[in-house]
């Protein structure tokens, strides 16, 4: 026998809202590979019959059904919608004052890091390639505008934020994208049932574009290409976590630098003590969310944007407008020519004006595209334009005050002012990584790729927007150890080309293989697009790393590969655990051998036995009944699982599924969420709801039950030989062809009496042919069962599930799984305390697991 057999049922509320033109009816045999043989979201005439006892060999035999592909309402409740937390964020129907407020919170949080490259960029650049004369100027500008022109706007505005999966943005964000669209995660814990949630919004490859069914394929196939994949997003999210250490650092440094023009005899160690301060203060009011912060500093940002097309408009009169020309591309062919390898080195330099284009990508799921798109189109670009040809133009007449470029060409009359708005600027600049640093790190942890942290929610009406106490002031240590080790800000410029392109180059690959497999557009157009992007940031990858060998900028690289390793062993034992869960489950027949009081006794409440797995009955289980000397009168296996979407609707959150039979008393509840979805229920809120649907689903299973013995009454439900035809309809119902399906639908939409809780009532076996009346006082006997074990209260047992390399294992595994993982295992957060259950309520038990 399997493990557990395949009646589970959808609980849905919402009927009259479904649309029948939404939904399309197809054929399918239960053989067919689409199908999971474990499929959950049909209740099968065997087991109606036999009384709940499913097998999942059983489930072989070949029967065919007409089932409803599309969205549909599977579950829980819409009382779900009640709990705190749980608002949707949407960017819709906001009124002009509300659409201007989103507009400054924009500019301060996705566009700070962009909009203070200017502060730096020449500097860094003519550091590399001193200026010999002005056609190295207008060379050296020509390079940094169709720098910033092809990779800011060409790639991310135009291509890369429409890859975007559902408002959310970051390298996760694509893979989820590619793992709803090809079965490539590593993790075995996929159901049908999740093809269905509405907001996965299915598009298979079509049978005639067959170069993206052979793609698919192959992704799904070749373990190589999973694993690979999965590397590409973890070294892009290395990188964007590396990204949030630099970007502070070379931010906020080169803003306090701009003392050095405005004070005389500042020493650099005062420069770094300043720095330190304000890196403190960044990082100290980041827990107050994006939202506060971000609509007070964007209109700082708003003046600051505002400053630097000024100072622009003014130098370009005052002192040379002829810079102008520099929009000919040809001069970046004479720089090259006119200066050879010393142009190759100042590539590093020129790269940093695109830095924080990642940002606008990775901070997608703050603010709507639209409204990420238009700012900067409209209002960042062309200030940007404007300060890079001011400065330049200041340039032509002083070539040697390229240290402090920016400053030096500020009029003086108005210095210490923009001096002010740019430290300002600065901090923004510092938040735009690291929120994204959050965004990320939330995604990769919802996916199974980071190990469990606190995470804070810090607006009640976006729900995106996120604080991670332990990784800011984790950035924040890092941010101070890297002011104090490297010194020059040249140095702090190649660390940041590095972080900044690394994550570049993986979104590259990421957005080609959404083009091949979701967009399926034009090879040729793909193909233009990888090989002129990724061969761009090759040849800006190779001139910053050409840079660092002879200064400390490696570090960088050092980080990266740590924070990589971090998560790909957390990946890796979390795969190895779940794979040893799955082998080791208990199986149906000890569960029958142990008869409905399970080999003990059966004292009265309700046990939500939290574990991993989707199917199946897990091991720890057996650890219980051999641990406990009694077992609650109802459990209930609770299974948190992540999917990949950005949220899942509170109407098809939840799966039941009966395990055992009837008198067993044993369900499983699988709750799924998005990696953007807030987990805020307390655990009252959640008892509650939990049991309402558990009540929701009896009945729902009572009526199909009901109908099935009508429609086949005469069919014999133990003849595995018979081949039947089964019908999904639109509110989840299951009908069999040979029922007037319309009567019976009529029939269903009729509201069922509550059940009286009055009197206790043991579990009994229905008769072998109920009949109504018999079957009504089935469904209230077991209602009221439910109601008294709710009464004698609801416990949590929590099984912890340790893993240990056996003794026969290489030695690098033994490092591995039993110290590194372990270690991570250890300090992480517990899934159960999103629901802060008294310690009253909590029955905890350990398990090791050899691998």
């Amino acid at each position: 026998m399997a493990e557990e057999g395949g009646s589970e049922i959808n609980v849905g509320l919402g009927q009259g809202s479904m649309d029948s033109t939404e939904s399309r009816w197809v054929f399918q045999d239960e053989d067919d590979s689409e199908i999971d043989d474990d499929d959950d979201d049909v209740f099968s005439q065997r087991s109606a019959a036999a009384g709940g006892l499913d097998s999942e060999e059983e489930e072989d035999n070949a029967e065919q059904r007409l089932i409803r592909t599309g969205p549909r309402i599977d579950s829980f409740d819409v009382e779900a919608l009640e709990v705190p937390g749980a608002v949707r964020s949407d960017y819709e129907d906001f009124s002009m004052g509300r659409r201007i407020t989103l507009a400054f919170q924009t500019l301060g949080v996705v566009f700070g890091d962009v909009g203070t490259s200017p502060l730096y960029t020449f500097s860094v650049m003519f550091s590399k390639a001193p200026i010999n004369g002005d056609e190295d100027v207008i060379g050296a500008l020509s390079l940094v505008l169709y720098t910033l022109i092809l990779i800011p706007l060409v790639k991310y505005v135009l291509v890369v934020l429409w890859a975007n999966d559902d408002g959310e943005g970051g390298t996760f964000a694509l893979y989820s994208l590619i793992c709803r669209h090809a079965k490539v995660s590593l993790l075995p814990n996929q159901l049908p049932s999740d093809a269905r949630i509405s907001s996965f919004r299915l598009k298979v490859p079509s049978p005639e574009l067959e170069r993206s069914l052979k793609i698919k394929e192959r992704l799904e196939t070749s373990l190589a290409m999973k694993k690979l994949l999965l590397m590409l997003v973890l070294a892009g999210t290395s990188m964007v976590i590396a990204d949030g250490v630099v970007t502070p650092v070379m931010s906020v440094t080169s803003a306090v630098s701009g003392l050095k023009v405005g004070v005389e005899g500042i020493q650099k160690d005062q420069v770094k003590m300043i720095s330190v301060a304000c890196l403190v203060i960044l990082f100290s009011v980041q827990k107050f969310g994006t939202s506060k912060v971000g609509l007070v500093v964007g209109p700082a940002l708003f003046i600051w944007f505002c400053s630097l097309a000024g100072i622009g408009i003014y130098n370009l009169v005052i002192y040379d407008s002829s810079v102008l020309k520099a929009f000919n591309p040809v001069h970046i062919y004479y720089f090259f020519k006119r200066n050879s390898i010393k142009a190759f080195y100042s590539l590093g330099g020129c790269l940093l004006c695109a830095t924080g284009s990642e940002a606008m990508f990775a901070d997608l799921c703050y603010f709507s595209v639209r409204s990420v798109q238009l700012t900067f189109v409209f209002l960042v670009l062309p200030c940007l334009l404007l300060g890079y040809l001011g400065q330049a133009a200041y340039l032509m007449k002083h070539h040697g005050a390229v240290e402090q470029a920016f400053f030096s060409s500020i009029p003086s009359g108005t210095f210490w002012p923009v001096f002010l708005i740019a430290n300002i600027a600065a901090l923004i600049a510092s938040r735009a990584m690291t929120t994204a640093t959050f965004s990320c790190i939330k995604q990769s942890t919802a996916l199974g790729c980071f190990p469990r942290l606190k995470i804070i929610h810090t607006s009640r009406k976006f729900m995106g927007q996120i604080y991670i106490p332990i990784i800011n002031w984790f950035l924040l240590a890092v941010c101070l150890v890297f002011v104090c080790c490297i010194s020059s800000i040249d140095e702090i410029g190649n660390a940041y080309g590095i972080a900044e392109l690394g994550v570049m180059m993986m979104t590259t690959i990421l957005v080609t293989i959404v083009m091949l497999l979701i967009w399926q557009i034009n090879i040729v157009i793909v193909l233009i697009f990888v090989v002129f992007f990724l061969g761009l940031e090759l040849t800006f990858f190779s001139s910053v790393l050409w840079s660092s060998v002879t200064d400390g900028s490696w570090i960088i690289l050092v980080f990266a590969v740590v924070m990589f390793f971090i998560m790909y062993i957390w990946n890796y034992g979390s795969k190895l655990k779940y794979e040893t869960e799955v082998k080791q489950k208990l199986s149906m027949d000890l569960m029958r051998q142990l008869g409905c009081n399970l080999g003990t006794i059966r004292a009265p409440g309700i046990g939500l036995l939290y574990n991993e797995l989707v199917k199946g009955i897990p091991a720890i289980f057996g650890h219980f009944l051999t641990t406990l000397p009694a077992i609650h009168s109802m459990i209930i296996f609770v299974c948190i699982k992540y999917v990949p979407v950005p949220v899942v609707p509170q109407s098809e959150r939840f799966l039941f599924r009966r395990v055992c039979p009837k008198s067993y008393h044993i369900f499983r509840c699988i709750a799924r969420y998005g990696y953007k979805d807030a987990r805020k229920e307390n655990h009252q809120t959640f008892e509650q709801l939990l049991i309402e649907s558990l009540e929701k689903f009896i009945r729902r299973e009572a009526q199909e039950r009901s109908l099935e013995s009508d429609g086949d009454g005469d069919t014999d439900s133990e003849d595995k030989s018979s081949v039947s035809r089964v019908l999904i309809a639109p509110n989840g119902s299951v009908y069999f062809l040979g029922v007037p399906l319309l009567a019976d639908f009529k029939d269903t939409s009729k509201p069922i009496s509550e059940a009286s809780t009055s009197e206790e009532v043991r579990p009994a076996t229905p008769p072998a042919d109920p009949a109504v009346p018999d079957a009504e006082q089935s469904l209230e006997r077991e209602l009221s069962f439910i109601c008294k074990a709710k009464e004698s209260g609801v416990v949590y047992l929590l099984g912890h599930g340790d893993i240990r390399a056996r003794k026969d294992s290489w030695f690098i595994k033994k490092l591995i799984i039993n110290y590194f993982y372990a270690f991570l295992r250890k300090n992480c957060r517990r899934g159960i305390a999103n629901l802060s259950v008294p310690h009253s309520n909590l029955m905890q038990v350990g398990m090791t697991y050899m691998v």
